[in-house]
Formats: structure tokens, C-alpha cells, sequence
């Protein structure tokens, strides 16, 4: 096996996780076969249409049922839907054979040890000698699954935990046996990484593995501290939830989800198979929760478990919620306390954490104690599940979404103070934890040399995160390269004469300091740089312009003010584009409105996988005016051949900004036009800054030049305009659209047909501009827009009026 090459896969099980799986194999770019097993009989469909168990269709029945369950299913598996076709169903009684011709196979059957058993001996007796085998178990051992194989088989064969749903949660387990090759095992953990686009972690063959044993244990740690600090239901969600940089769906939202069945077959397993874990007991279900589990209240399966929904009038939904010690359903309170929700408003993940473990009243009692005993036990687990603290805190966050891991978390609060507090309450972590502070090592992870660090247990130092090469991260650069700041945006030296422009305000809004913040980066690079990266460390990229500074201009009908500000903004994605320094954006997340129209100008955009991408101002009762507009039909414009139907290809655009269309990945992007085929796209969110840096370096190094203006911008006038104005009539009678949608839409039309011109002409960019201003400043004057505004900023919902 000198070079391992993947580019066919086989996935054996098209349940929930395999069909998955497949997809995300797909989007990557492989060749995916699905089987699953025949069905033993007809259903009624095939009996009323005489079909026979053995035409293919109905032995085909229930690989073709659960990829088309997964392909229905929201969020989409796929990052294009028409991709679907790449993926080639089969069933275990024909299809077996053709595994042979594949590079890995992935089992993804029920976690039952006798029925892999059986599978296994199938893809054996089929499989060719070269060909990866691994198993998506999420707690099964390794040894177990591989015992009695051959030799090969067992040099060829690993665990690959996905962990569900695969497209978006980052984390993949690789779990080797004793016996598999280790050129196998150093390929998985990169092609893992690099393209599967996952936070791989190499674990050990333990039980759960790491992030199931570890997170699940941080989980009923939470369940069982509810009643010992008389917290609700909804208490315990709002206080585990994004508050703590943890997933919106937070405790029992996410039991709900996940199911109550499943947690409680997750809770047995791990009793049977931990009977030498100190903390064994905490993985047994409190008693309320059992009974919740009789009453077959499982969740969202069952329509009802630690939430209920109900419908009221005019379609409204209600929630209730459970009240754990009466197992009646009561309303839902908001947390109403005056230090919590104070703390809530910090945007700042470390400033919250640091204030709610001080907090000195029941919410601080329960952040204590759960924080604490996840501590405690994190630190007993090594080196029993790990030898590292990074992989704990890697395996955690990308597997069940935190923002920190555990020791990220112990560092912010504190470590010798927190070690001071937990044995006061009983929660003695490891004996090694007190012999890191007693060499007056006080942190378990540093920033040096702009790499990250961390506390080595077995050398009793600290050592480099393996795999950094491929990663910049921003905060190994907060001491000492800061070129520049204000208070919304940081100028950071990443080296080789690249800077990086991050911003800090809510959501990454474009504003007043962060316009000034670019031009500033720009002026910096032409006088002593070399290029520059406009990048975001946090989920999203920019969710638009300030709205809220906005919303109040208009208010005030100060249209001399949002008329330069306006001009400002433009004026400034010009200079991103006619810059004597070339400009990469790297987006990720939601990319909106100004955030959008800011990549568009860049010479390339570096974007992950996962960026939601659009022009959505219509939904604000607004026009894209930084220069969005003026965008799409410049580039419909340079892509008209002679022959095209221009009008199409120019109402596609429009169709995307008037029905305010956000891309649901990269790829889709790009057929949006948003994202063209010059720019690079990354799978891994964490090599996208290194990826936009190199993206500036190959571009310096062809030689780079400026882009001139463009003068001759193809644009239809009174011809276009007329249809488009049609088409939007015509929506309206359908009644898809309102009047006021209407009025957008054509003043939306008037800007990209190029105005009120009697015949097709060139015009230049400032004209599309200006065009856009006079539009956007007009419609802040129209009640209707300050409604749609209103209700995005205070009822954080759009508004069709």
C-alpha cells in the first residue's frame, strides 16, 4: 500500500447514519454505494401492484426508502440536492459483489455485535485484500468486531465513529485495533481532516470511545444536579445552552430530539460495560426520568417528552414543559433573574463563564457542581480514554458542539482556584492535576510562538498541538501582532507581510468602525504589507450591515446621514476591489446582506464548505446598496455568449436577491453566482484562515494587479425592465408576493435593468452605484421598510407586509 487513494466507497447499512454518511461522502466528491438487506416480504403497495419479492425494485425497497427519508430530511444532508444521483443503491443479496471494486467500506448496521458479526462475514468473503474496512460503532470494541477475521481483514480494519449528523457535526473518532497497519491509521487521521473536512481524533479502544464516555457523562452529571438545586426543566436549558457556548437545544431540548429511548439504551450500555468506572452510578437515570420512559415520553418521536407542543389558535405553538416532580406538564417560565440575564448580554464566551461560576445563588451552585464533577472525571480518565487533554477537549466540542472543552473551560475559570474549590466540595480530580500546580504549572494550554500549546501529563511539560501547520488561530496572535484596533475590529500580522482584519461587533455587523476598520487595513498593507485576509474566527461570517443604526437614522429621517453612510460603504468595497494589495475573504456561516456584498469585491473568496451566502436586504424592506446589486449584473453581464438568452440568465439574479435566497453550502453559492470558479472553497473549518493566506501568497506570487474599473457593463433598459416588471405582477396577482414585496422587487429591476433607458448601452460601475443609493435612501423614508426593520431587531423574525 505505498499510496492510499480513496475515491469509491461502499457504506453497508442505509439506516439514519449510513444513508448520511453516504451523503457526506458525496459532497466531498466520492463515488458512494449504499446496500442494505432485501425485504422478507411484500408490503401492501407491492401486493396490489403483483410485484414479486425478487424483482429488484422491492429487494432495492429499503436502501431506496432510507436514502429518500435522509434526502427529505432539513437540514439537507447534501450540499447540493442534485447531487443525490451520485449515490448507487443496492441490496446484500445482488449488489454484494460489487464491494470489491471499492477503496473503503464503511458498516453502519444496527449496533448489535451478532448481526456485524454476520455482515461481516459477507463483505470477507467479497471484499478485495487492498480495500479499508472500518465500522461507524459508537461504542462496540474494536477487538470485539475483528475477532476470528484474517490477518488482512484485521490490518485493514478500524473504527470510523461519524458522529450524527455527519455533514455538520466536525468530529470522527478513529479507533485502531491492535493488529491495523499504522500507514492506515496516519491516512484516516488526515484524509479525515483535510477531506472529509472533520476534527479527527485517534482514540483509544475503550468504551464509548471518548467523546460518548465523556460528554454523556457531562449530560447526566446536568440531569442529576436539576432537583438537588430545584431547577426547572427550562432553567437547566437556558443555563446549559448558549450561554455557556454550548448548542441552542441545550440539555432535555436535546434528550427530546435525540429521543429518551435512545439515551436510556445509552445508559444501560454504558452501566454494563463501565462496572470498574469510580463514577458508574452517575450513567443510571434518576427516577423521574424513568418514569418518563415507561409513560413512553420519549420526545419529539412521541410528541411529548421533557417538552410538550401544542397548537392554538390561528396556528399558534405553545410549549410546555414537564415538572420533574409532579410529571405534570406546566407553562414555560423565562429565567427572570437580574445577574443572569446582565451576564447573558456579554458577548464574550470567557467573560460570561468566568461571572456565572461567582455567581453566589442556586444558578452558581449548579454551574459549580456540574462544571466541577466534569472536571473531576475528565481528569480521571486519563490516561484510561486518552493520554492528551487536547483530544478530550477536541472530541467534546466538535462532537457535541461546545465552543470549549473541558480543560478550555477549567483554563478560563481558573485552574488553582477551581482545584481549591473542588476539593472543598469533594470533586478530587486526578492525583496529576496537584502535581502540575506544585511545579507551578498553572494553565493546561498557552500561546507561544503563535502556536498552541499544551500541559504534556507524561513529560511534565508543555508541547506543541500536533497537526498546527495546518492551522492559524487568531489568538496565538492577541499578545504581540496586533497592528491596529479599534473597538470593532483587530488588525492582526500573520506573517510572510499578510495581515488579517477580524471584527467584533454583534453578529460581525458591518458598521461605522468596521468600514473604517477596513480601510485602515487596506492603507496599512500598500505602505508595509503584502496582501491581506478578511477573516472571522467565530460560526458566522457577517450577518450584514448595522441594521440598528440604520433603523434609527430612518427613524429620525435623517436621510443626509444614511446617504453618506451609504456612499461610505460603497466607497469602501470599491477600495476592497481596486486595492494595489490583493484582498482575500474567508467566509463561514451566515454571510448576509453587507457581509455578502464585502466578499463579492474581494479578488478571491476563501470559503468553508458551510457558507450561507445572500443577498437578503428585500427581507428588511431594503435594496443590496454596497455595491451587491451592481455585483450580479456585472458578472451576469461578463458571462453573456453570443446567442444567450440574456434576459434569463439576468432574471436568475434577480430571482436570488427579490426572494432574499440564501445559499445552504458553498457549492450551492457558486450556482448562485455568488462564489465563482476562481474562488477555493475549504472543507475544514479550522485550515480556512491558513487556506485564505495561501490563497493571497499564490496570487502574489503570479504577479498581482489591480483591477481597473469597469466602463462597460452590458445593462437592457426599458425591454428588460418591462419584463421583469411582468414577471413580478404576476407574482403579485398570485397572491406569492404583497404590494409591498412588489414595490421592492421594482425598484430591485429598475437597478439592474440599468434604469429607465430606451435601449441596451455600457455603463460603469458608479452609475449602477449611484443608481443603488438613490434607491436604498428612498426606501428608508417608506413606513413599511421601518416596520420590516423593526420586527428583524425586536421581534428577530421577518415581516411580509
Amino acid at each position: 500500500m505505498k499510496n492510499i487513494k480513496i475515491k469509491k466507497v461502499a457504506v453497508v447499512g442505509s439506516g439514519i447514519m449510513g444513508s448520511r454518511i453516504a451523503c457526506h461522502l458525496v459532497n466531498v466528491g466520492m463515488d458512494v454505494l449504499l446496500l442494505d438487506i432485501s425485504p422478507s416480504e411484500l408490503n401492501e403497495k407491492e401486493r396490489k401492484l403483483n410485484k414479486k419479492i425478487s424483482d429488484k425494485d422491492v429487494k432495492n425497497r429499503i436502501v431506496n426508502e432510507s436514502l429518500l427519508n435522509t434526502l427529505k430530511a432539513k437540514p439537507s444532508s447534501l450540499f447540493l440536492k442534485s447531487d443525490y444521483d451520485k449515490i448507487k443503491t443496492g441490496n446484500l443479496d445482488d449488489d454484494i459483489s460489487k464491494i470489491s471494486s471499492v477503496d473503503w467500506i464503511i458498516e453502519a448496521v444496527v449496533e448489535k455485535l451478532s448481526i456485524k458479526k454476520t455482515v461481516y462475514d459477507l463483505i470477507e468473503k467479497h471484499r478485495n485484500k487492498n480495500t479499508i474496512i472500518s465500522t461507524n460503532t459508537s461504542g462496540i470494541p474494536i477487538s470485539q468486531i475483528s475477532e476470528k477475521r484474517t490477518s488482512n481483514f484485521k490490518e485493514m480494519f478500524l473504527g470510523t465513529h461519524f458522529f450524527n449528523p455527519p455533514r455538520y457535526l466536525r468530529l470522527l473518532e478513529i479507533i485502531p485495533g491492535k493488529d491495523t497497519k499504522k500507514q492506515i491509521i496516519d491516512f484516516f487521521i488526515e484524509f479525515g481532516s483535510v477531506v472529509l473536512g472533520k476534527e479527527t481524533v485517534l482514540c483509544k479502544d475503550t468504551p464509548a470511545f471518548i467523546a460518548n464516555r465523556l460528554g454523556i457523562y457531562s449530560l447526566m452529571s446536568t440531569i442529576h444536579s436539576v432537583e438537588k438545586n430545584n431547577l426547572s426543566v427550562s432553567d437547566v436549558d437556558f443555563l446549559t445552552g448558549t450561554l455557556i457556548g454550548r448548542p441552542k437545544s441545550a440539555t432535555f431540548r436535546t434528550m427530546d430530539v435525540v429521543g429518551l429511548d435512545t439515551a436510556v439504551n445509552v445508559s444501560k450500555n454504558l452501566l454494563k460495560d463501565l462496572k470498574n468506572d469510580e463514577s458508574v452510578s452517575m450513567f443510571e437515570l434518576p427516577t423521574s426520568v424513568k418514569s418518563l420512559y415507561i409513560n413512553k415520553q420519549w420526545g419529539d418521536k412521541t410528541g411529548r417528552g421533557f417538552y410538550k407542543k401544542e397548537i392554538k389558535e390561528k396556528g399558534k405553538r405553545v410549549f410546555y414543559e414537564i415538572d420533574l416532580k409532579t410529571l405534570k406538564y406546566k407553562d414555560t417560565e423565562k429565567i427572570k433573574d437580574e445577574s443572569l440575564l446582565e451576564i447573558k448580554k456579554s458577548e464574550q464566551l470567557e467573560v460570561r463563564i468566568k461571572k456565572l461560576i461567582n455567581l453566589k445563588n442556586k444558578y452558581g451552585d449548579f454551574y459549580r457542581s456540574t462544571f466541577y464533577d466534569t472536571f473531576r472525571y475528565c481528569s480521571l480518565r486519563i490516561p484510561e480514554v486518552s493520554d492528551e487533554i487536547y483530544k478530550i477537549d477536541n472530541a467534546i466540542c466538535s462532537g457535541f458542539g461546545w465552543k470549549k472543552g473541558p480543560f478550555e473551560t477549567w483554563d478560563i475559570i481558573g485552574v488553582e482556584g477551581a482545584y481549591k474549590e473542588m476539593i472543598d466540595m469533594n470533586l478530587k480530580p486526578a492525583e496529576w492535576v496537584k502535581e502540575m500546580l506544585s511545579n507551578n504549572i498553572k494553565s493546561f494550554y498557552r500561546f507561544k510562538n503563535n502556536k498552541k500549546e499544551y500541559y504534556n501529563i507524561s513529560q511534565k511539560k508543555y508541547c506543541h498541538v500536533p497537526g498546527q501547520e495546518e492551522v492559524i488561530q487568531l489568538d496565538a496572535f492577541k499578545e504581540n501582532d496586533i497592528v491596529w484596533t479599534n473597538k470593532d475590529v483587530s488588525l492582526y500580522d500573520i506573517k510572510d507581510g499578510i495581515l488579517n482584519l477580524e471584527f467584533h461587533t454583534k453578529m460581525n455587523s458591518i458598521g461605522e468602525g468596521v468600514l473604517m476598520g477596513i480601510n485602515k487595513a487596506i492603507d496599512t498593507c500598500e505602505k508595509d504589507f503584502k496582501g491581506l485576509v478578511i477573516s472571522n474566527e467565530a460560526d458566522y461570517f457577517s450577518a450584514g450591515a448595522d441594521l440598528g443604526t440604520l433603523f434609527m437614522l430612518a427613524g429620525n429621517r435623517d436621510f443626509k446621514k444614511i446617504e453618506e453612510s451609504i456612499r461610505v460603504f460603497q466607497n469602501t468595497m470599491m477600495r476592497v476591489r481596486h486595492s494595489s494589495v490583493p484582498v482575500v475573504v474567508a467566509t463561514s456561516g451566515i454571510t448576509l446582506g453587507g457581509g455578502c456584498e464585502l466578499s463579492l469585491h474581494a479578488d478571491s473568496i476563501q470559503a468553508h464548505s458551510e457558507t450561507y451566502m445572500g443577498l437578503v436586504e428585500l427581507g428588511a424592506g431594503l435594496i443590496p446598496a454596497g455595491g451587491g446589486t451592481k455585483e450580479l449584473v456585472m458578472r451576469t453581464a461578463s458571462q453573456y455568449g453570443k446567442g444567450d438568452p440574456e434576459f434569463n440568465k439576468l432574471m436568475e439574479s434577480f430571482m436570488n436577491i427579490a426572494s432574499a435566497k440564501v445559499s445552504t453550502s458553498a457549492k450551492e453559492a457558486l450556482e448562485m453566482g455568488y462564489i465563482t470558479k476562481k474562488d477555493k472553497q475549504t472543507t475544514n473549518r479550522k485550515n480556512l484562515l491558513k487556506d485564505a493566506k495561501n490563497t493571497v501568497l499564490n496570487i502574489l506570487s503570479y504577479g498581482y494587479i489591480k483591477p481597473t474599473i469597469n466602463k462597460k457593463i452590458k445593462v437592457h433598459g426599458r425591454s428588460a425592465l418591462a419584463m421583469f416588471n411582468a414577471g413580478v405582477e404576476t407574482m403579485k396577482q398570485g397572491k406569492y408576493i404583497s404590494e409591498y414585496d412588489q414595490k421592492l422587487a421594482q425598484k430591485l429591476a429598475y437597478i439592474m435593468c440599468g434604469g429607465d433607458l430606451t435601449q441596451e448601452c455600457l455603463v460603469e460601475e458608479q452609475y449602477l452605484l449611484d443608481l443603488e443609493r438613490e434607491a436604498f435612501v428612498s426606501l428608508c423614508g417608506e413606513q413599511k421598510t421601518l416596520e420590516r426593520m423593526h420586527s428583524i431587531l425586536f421581534k428577530r423574525k421577518p415581516l411580509r407586509n
